[in-house]
């Protein structure tokens, strides 16, 4: 699997290819933020956002009824800078989800040609904008999402993260693997920063079109697709960084709430495919525990000497493989040891997700994702 991954991976597009000049006439873009109770990540999504040096383009702060001062932060930026407002939501009205509501909340309020939804937790480059418009005109994209650097703070991020993407990567592949696919199931976006066109975005009816969707970037890229829209991805290490999560708990609740609620969306072979995708899910981090449980049982018990060969081959094998990611990804490459641990958590995540099916809980609201 490392192997396919590799291959899969290698002709990714990145933001490092398009221009760094505005295009002529350049069109209008509305970054729409989505906050709720943000107060740590704010002001530095925020003021990043407001560092890019396109031409023409205005910021929208939705605080989203948050309890910790999160509007206060952005009105105290807002105020000395005019391309940026902070507006107010209300509760979601039934059967939507809080953040498919504020980034519909904030998208009516712009009257821009393309709008940037962009996540608290995000940090852009001043070249952002300019690069991703630049590739949206060139690649005729009607939604068109980054895949940036994932900043890893704690030791937890470290062990957990890299392989929740890697696995990612085994599913998806690159971007152009994910550009290029015939196939609607092959279709993902980043929601920490996804651009659409407006023209396009309205006449699907904005958010209402995954309203109930727990991984709501997801089903707009199905979606989109399934009714002839263009879906593009590309990289964007240097534009794009984000800090999703920044200790244990909060990796067990924001990976629970996606990964098999969401997940589902993206499994093949419709009903039969939802059906087996619990185990498919789960033999994602088993593959990285059973060479350690063998060598683990071997200590307690006799095995036979092929099962420990196999077992030190393929730790050895999956040792080599995380250091090379962790070195890729400028971390420790010691943290490859430390790999099963990493693979043992991810199976409990997986596991808890399961169990709570499609029922969702997130920052104190509770919902059930179609």
């Amino acid at each position: 699997m490392p192997v396919v991954t590799a291959i899969r991976v290698r002709h990714s597009k990145s933001l490092d290819d398009e221009s760094g000049v505005p295009p002529p006439g350049p069109p209008k873009v509305s970054v729409v933020i989505p906050a709720r109770n943000e107060a740590r990540n704010i002001e530095r999504c925020l003021r990043s956002v407001l560092s890019n040096d396109y031409p023409a383009f205005d910021v929208v702060v939705v605080d989203d009824q948050s309890s910790d001062g999160t509007g206060d932060i952005a009105r105290s930026i807002a105020s000395a800078d005019s391309r940026a407002r902070v507006i107010e939501t209300g509760s979601p009205p039934e059967g939507w989800f809080g953040k498919q509501w504020a980034c519909q909340t904030g998208a009516s309020a712009t009257e821009s040609e393309i709008i940037l939804f962009a996540d608290a937790d995000t940090v852009q480059s001043s070249d952002l904008i300019t690069r991703s418009v630049n590739a949206i005109v060139r690649r005729s994209a009607d939604l068109f999402s980054i895949l940036g650097r994932q900043e890893l703070g704690s030791f937890w991020e470290r062990l957990i993260q890299p392989q929740v993407f890697g696995i990612m990567s085994v599913r998806y592949g690159g971007t152009e693997s994910i550009t290029k696919s015939r196939f609607v199931s092959d279709k993902i976006a980043n929601g920490q920063c996804l651009f659409v066109r407006r023209d396009t975005y309205e006449s699907f009816g904005g958010h209402a079109l995954v309203k109930s969707h727990v991984a709501d970037d997801l089903m707009l890229a199905q979606r989109y697709f399934a009714r002839g829209k263009r879906v593009v991805a590309a990289e964007g290490m240097n534009q794009l960084s984000t800090r999703m999560y920044t200790s244990l708990g909060e990796l067990v609740r924001g990976w629970g709430k996606n990964v098999f609620a969401g997940g589902r969306d993206a499994v093949p072979l419709g009903v039969l495919g939802r059906l087996v995708f619990p185990f498919f899910l789960l033999s994602a981090p088993m593959f990285s525990l059973l060479p350690a449980l063998a060598l683990l049982a071997g200590v307690f018990v006799t095995l036979p000497a092929s099962v420990l060969l196999w077992a030190v081959i393929t730790q050895a094998a999956l040792v080599l493989w995380w250091g090379y990611v962790y070195w890729q990804i400028d971390e420790s490459p010691l943290y490859a040891l430390l790999s099963p641990l990493g693979a043992l958590v991810i199976f409990y995540i997986f596991v808890r997700a399961i169990l709570r099916g499609q029922r969702v809980v997130w920052k104190d609201r509770s919902y059930i994702s179609s």
